[in-house]
This record gives structure tokens, C-alpha cells and sequence, in this order.
């Protein structure tokens, strides 16, 4: 069962899914007042400042040099290049339906994922994609006059960075937790914003409050507090559960715009954000297929030791770390945060896309911050494999072992 035994958890799950809503109309009512750029710049330096402060106490690692580069690349485009087109799309594609078109970032992950990582597309994927990029369309198109579609365009290549950034952040989720690269990315990101950083303070003075507010409100809690409440609660529940949640991200979003801005969308619009989203969900069903399950292999990557278990702490869609009974054996380091995997070629998922999720940081793949309030967790040996017998799902008892923290979840 996908229900944890923490309520505490149901609540920060759905407090994920309700700021990472309200950012869509909290970002209409700062671009009014701050512009694109200013209001990029602040709300990437808000989230740093934040994320900065609470990286001692959540023991947040110093990035490998050897890694720097991928890290720039995930802060130019998940952070920088996704904030300046997302806040630029909003001066006129609405609130609500700026979030159906960001929804669509998993297609896009997907796609490159094939074309640069080697992954492969199943049939499910392959017409999940056409799907929602048709749905995407259609909204696109719907306002009938240029600066609409031009500003929905916009959206939609916000959520085509956004699918850079999670298929660049698949190698590094093989070395850090979630926490650490959403941390090294914001950081990244707000680098590259920088010098926009003079004119976008010198705006504070004049610009209202409300919209002040809204800057404050995009930095500590979508884009910092959002995050953290994502991995609390993907930690307890099943990874099919916790994807299913986000699916609410754009029905919340649409609610919050009419009650906050009294925003309306057109039917034409809402017809081709539902395209979309079934489209995603074909991808996500795509992911859980047996057929793409293969494409997770291994051989995928030869290079890395394969884990005993399939990945547990990363939030990919169709693959669910609790089951009935289930042992699960994972290697571990542990600290003061929670749990975290030995890497492995399992680690990334290639069978699994990236999720929709805030417009601010974007689905991490998120490792356990802590473990299940129900686990029994102790320690033993287990031998070492080869490849074949990894494989087979064989074992033998060669010395050589290695350790290995074992998860009881029970009768879940």
C-alpha cells in the first residue's frame, strides 16, 4: 500500500503539491511588479540564502571538482534559463495555464534522454509523447493572437530546460542526494543571474508590496520549503503514490489563479492541458512496462556495480519501494539527514522520466531523507555478484561481501 503510517507525511505531501501550485500565480502577481529579469534574479537569491543557511544543519556535501561542469549546466538551464522563460511566458499565458505546459517537462526529459544517454523509448513512451506535445500545441494555439502564442512558446521552452535539467541530473543523483544537487544547482543558477542582480535591487524601493511579497513567498517556500517537504514525503510513501500527487500541481494551480487573480481559462485551453497530462501519464505508464523496465539494465552501464536492490530513494515514476512484505536490501552511508544509496547504473532509472513538479526547482529525483517511521533496519553481509548473476537475480556465497542496510517495511 502506498499510504504511510506518518500522517505527517500526507501533509507535507500535500503542502508540496499546494506551494509548488501557487508559484504559477505568485510569479504572475511579481512580474507585474518586478519584471522578468528582476524577479528571476531575487528569487534565486532568496532560495540560495535559504538553502545556504539550512545546508550545515541538513550536512549538505562540497560538490566533487570533477562534477562542476555538469552542475553549471544544471543551474544555467533547471534554474536560470527555466526562471527567465517561465517568468517571461507569464506576462501573458495565464497562471493556470502556464502549468499545464510546464506539466509537459517529462516528455522532454524523456526525448533527450534517448537522444544523449542512450535510454530507450518504448512504444507507451514513443505515443506518450506525441500525445502531450499535441496537447501542448493546442494550448499554445489557443489564444488566437500572436503575443499569446508567442508567450505560450515561451512556457514551453521553460519546461524544454526543464527537461534538460533533469536528464543532466541523472549522473549526479548517482553521487549526491537530491538535496545536494537542488542545493548546487540554485547556487549555480543564481550565479549565472548575477549581474542582473544591481538593477533588480534597485527595483525593491518602488515596487509594491504585494509583488515584494510574492518574490519572498517564490524563494523560501516553492522553491526552498517545497523541496524538503517533497523528499519527506516521497521517503514515506510509494514513488506511484507521490507521482500521482503531482498530477494535482495544475488542477491546483488553475483553482488558486481564479480565487487569487480571478483568472479564467478557455476550454480550448483546459482540453489541451488534459491531452497533455494523459500524455505524461502514457509516459509514466510507459516507464512501469516490463519492456522499459529492461531499458534500466545494468549493461546500461557497465561502468558502476549494481546495487542489491533497484532504486528505492529516487522519486522515478512506476517504481514502487514498498511492496507487501518486501525486503529490501540497499547499500548505505548514513548521517544526520537519512539514508543514502551506494550509486549504482540503477541509481538514475533510465526506464523512468522525470516528474512535474515545481516551477522553481523541478522534480530531483529525491533520496530518502529519512527512513519509513515503521522500518527495522539492521545490518548484514551480502556477497558480491557478477554481472551475470546480478542478471539472473542469482546469488552465491563468495567472500568478498559487502554491507548492506536491510528495510522490513512489514505489511504495507
Amino acid at each position: 500500500m502506498g499510504t504511510p503510517r506518518n500522517p505527517r507525511a500526507s501533509v507535507a505531501l500535500a503542502l508540496t503539491v499546494v506551494l509548488w501550485a501557487c508559484a504559477f500565480p505568485a510569479i504572475r502577481v511579481g512580474v507585474a511588479g518586478y519584471g522578468v529579469a528582476a524577479l528571476s534574479v531575487l528569487r534565486l537569491g532568496v532560495a540560495s540564502v535559504a538553502l545556504g543557511l539550512a545546508a550545515p544543519l541538513l550536512r549538505v556535501r562540497l560538490p566533487r571538482r570533477a562534477d562542476l561542469p555538469l552542475i553549471a549546466l544544471c543551474g544555467l538551464a533547471g534554474m536560470s534559463a527555466y526562471q527567465l522563460l517561465l517568468n517571461w511566458g507569464e506576462v501573458a499565458v495565464p497562471a493556470g495555464t502556464a502549468s499545464l505546459l510546464v506539466s509537459t517537462a517529462p516528455v522532454f526529459s524523456v526525448l533527450l534522454a534517448y537522444l544523449f544517454l542512450g535510454e530507450r523509448l518504448g512504444r507507451l513512451k514513443l505515443v506518450g509523447s506525441a500525445v502531450a506535445l499535441a496537447g501542448s500545441a493546442v494550448i499554445a494555439l489557443a489564444g488566437g493572437d500572436a503575443h499569446y502564442a508567442s508567450a505560450a512558446w515561451l512556457v514551453l521552452a521553460a519546461a524544454v530546460v526543464q527537461g534538460v535539467y533533469h536528464c543532466a541530473c541523472k549522473p549526479l543523483l548517482r553521487r549526491y542526494t537530491g538535496l545536494e544537487v537542488a542545493c548546487y544547482a540554485m547556487w549555480a543558477g543564481t550565479l549565472f543571474l548575477l549581474p542582473l542582480a544591481p538593477a533588480a535591487i534597485g527595483r525593491i524601493a518602488s515596487a509594491p508590496i504585494g509583488a515584494t511579497v510574492s518574490v519572498v513567498f517564490l524563494g523560501l517556500l516553492p522553491s526552498a520549503v517545497g523541496f524538503v517537504t517533497w523528499g519527506y514525503a516521497v521517503a514515506r510513501f510509494t514513488v506511484t503514490v507521490a507521482t500521482a500527487a503531482l498530477y494535482l500541481v495544475p488542477v491546483v494551480a488553475l483553482a488558486v489563479a481564479f480565487g487569487w487573480l480571478g483568472e479564467r481559462p478557455r476550454l480550448i485551453e483546459l482540453v489541451g492541458g488534459l491531452v497533455s497530462i494523459a500524455g505524461v501519464a502514457l509516459i509514466h505508464l510507459g516507464s512501469r512496462h516490463p519492456a522499459s523496465a529492461q531499458s534500466a539494465h545494468p549493461a546500461a552501464d557497465p561502468g558502476h556495480e549494481s546495487s542489491a536492490a533497484e532504486g528505492v530513494g529516487h522519486a522515478s515514476p512506476g517504481r514502487s519501494p514498498t511492496v507487501a512484505g518486501a525486503r529490501i536490501s540497499r547499500a548505505v552511508s548514513r548521517d544526520a539527514v537519512g539514508v543514502r544509496r551506494a550509486p549504482g547504473p540503477r541509481d538514475a532509472d533510465p526506464a523512468a522520466p522525470a516528474l512535474p513538479g515545481d516551477p522553481g526547482l523541478g522534480d530531483l529525483g529525491v533520496e530518502l531523507l529519512a527512513p519509513h517511521p515503521g522500518e527495522q533496519q539492521h545490518r548484514r553481509a551480502v556477497p558480491e555478484r557478477s554481472q551475470q548473476q546480478q542478471d539472473a537475480g542469482a546469488g552465491d556465497d563468495r567472500p568478498g561481501a559487502r554491507v548492506v542496510t536491510e528495510v522490513d517495511r512489514g505489511d504495507q
